[in-house]
């Protein structure tokens, strides 16, 4: 995880980086977003890797899971783990973070402090099923861009995931 002072660093890409949804391969349920493996999985939305363990986000992003076994009859859990600098807080006193999946909205939450934080909600059965399942997260505010870096930033995520209920 980046320390809670994390910088911004200065990136040649003006865009978060795009890939393309994963399927017809096996998606995994639990995603490190430092991991190459994963970057298939990191639809929208996030920038390159830094510090070697973590990605900061623009304002919207998505992600695509693979439910994990007996979910699509139990329901899971989703889990991001990210971190928003003390300085990222001092710019914006609060940030509130909300997720659609399957065209249901999960609860949003709202974020007043820097450090490492979670965002954890239960997902229903029902939207479980298939090899992949549609993420997509948004902030209702991001850093604009601080030249020389030209990134909108959003928070820093480092783990994303579905755990069985």
């Amino acid at each position: 995880m980046a320390p809670a002072g994390c910088k911004r660093h200065r990136n040649q890409e003006s865009t978060p980086a795009s890939a393309a949804d994963s399927a017809g391969a096996t998606a995994a349920s639990v995603i490190s977003t430092a991991d190459p493996r994963a970057t298939a999985q990191l639809v929208r939305g996030f920038y390159p890797v830094e510090g070697e363990s973590w990605r900061w986000t623009g304002k919207d992003f998505a992600v695509s899971l693979g439910p994990p076994r007996g979910a699509a009859q139990k329901g899971a859990q989703l889990s991001l783990q990210f971190a928003i600098p003390d300085d990222a807080v001092r710019k914006r006193p609060s940030v509130t973070l909300s997720v659609t999946v399957g065209g249901v909205k999960l609860a949003p939450e709202t974020y007043t402090q820097g450090g490492d934080l979670s965002y954890t909600r239960d997902v229903p059965a029902d939207r479980l099923t298939g090899d992949t399942v549609l993420f997509e997260f948004s902030l209702d505010k991001a850093l604009p861009p601080n030249p020389p870096d030209v990134r909108e930033l959003g928070i820093i995520v480092s783990q994303i995931g579905l755990q069985t209920k």
